[in-house]
């Protein structure tokens, strides 16, 4: 700290704009409020960009730009682009499971690292359903882990990877645990 007191990291608009969006879908704990969400004085903006060059100066040909489609969001049993039985067999645990994560005890940070790996080591090596393993959270159920691993799911580079995600049967977990099915590599 310098004498003039802490310093404060500049924030971006888009910085202010994504937080304003996070912090207005919260409900705080009992006995916390919201902080205000109205917007940061301009000083604590970065300046903007500069700006581009014309965009005729830096496009690439047409055969260099790649295709890219944008996947559909997955939600638990929500399987589009699979077949009926398939995705039937997923929701009822009668895919053999391939390999298995257990996240239980990771912090969030941890958890993310390894679901990455897992799902990318699975992905490479051909496996199809396997079974992660977040557990069912508090009392009340709202573990950050079983919230945050099916969000997870759905960024890149795992959504690129997988086909969908099913709570398991309570032999495997029940809600504490999602059966995920792996795409198979073209």
């Amino acid at each position: 700290m310098s004498a003039k007191g802490p310093r404060r990291r500049v924030i971006s608009p888009d910085e202010a704009r994504i937080w304003r969006a996070i912090a207005s879908s919260v409900t705080p704990l009992p006995g916390h409020e919201l902080p205000d969400l109205e917007p940061e004085p301009e000083e604590f903006f970065s300046p903007e960009p500069p700006v581009n060059p014309p965009v005729a100066a830096v496009q690439l040909p047409k055969a260099a730009v790649p295709l890219r489609r944008e996947l559909p969001g997955l939600a638990h049993g929500a399987t589009p682009g699979l077949d009926k039985r398939s995705a039937e067999r997923m929701k009822k645990g009668e895919m053999e499971i391939d390999a298995r994560l257990d996240l239980h005890g990771m912090t969030q940070d941890s958890a993310h690292a390894q679901l990455l790996a897992f799902i990318g080591r699975a992905y490479d090596s051909g496996r199809r359903c396997v079974l992660v393993i977040t557990g069912k959270g508090n009392r009340e159920g709202t573990g950050v882990l079983r919230a945050n691993t099916p969000r997870w799911l759905n960024q890149s580079p795992c959504r690129e990877r997988i086909l969908g995600f099913s709570f398991a049967k309570p032999q495997h977990g029940g809600e504490g645990a999602l059966y995920v099915l792996i795409k198979r590599r073209r």
